[in-house]
């Protein structure tokens, strides 16, 4: 049975840290690229970095220079570290596996971001 469980969220001042952590189970991780996508009220499901099986990442220009993608196959885990955070980086944050053509697994529940003082 595939599962995708993200934690870490949290309530942060503008400037914070975040780290969210993903739990994959039910595929064979390390063979799948993954993603970090966010949803924010009112607004489509979006992806903000991604990283290869081999390890290559990309970012969202929103979030270039400020957050950062990992993996550890070993952990059948996926990281995204968040720094700076701002206001407009506020969202329920959701991993997933990456595919150009869209497939994607059951989504999780998320794991809520909020950047307020």
């Amino acid at each position: 049975q595939v599962q995708l469980v993200e934690s870490g969220g949290g309530l942060v001042q503008p400037g914070g840290s975040l780290r969210l952590s993903c739990a994959a189970s039910g595929i064979i991780f390390r063979l799948n690229a993954m993603g970090w996508y966010r949803q924010a009220p009112g607004n489509k499901r979006e992806l903000v970095a991604s990283i290869s099986s081999a390890g290559r990442t990309n970012y969202a220009d929103s979030v270039k220079g400020r957050f950062t993608i990992s993996r550890d196959n070993a952990k059948n885990t996926v990281y995204l570290q968040m720094n700076s955070l701002k206001p407009e980086d506020t969202a329920v944050y959701y991993c997933n596996v990456k595919y150009d053509s869209g497939f994607t697994l059951p989504w999780g529940q998320g794991t809520q971001v909020t950047v307020s003082s």
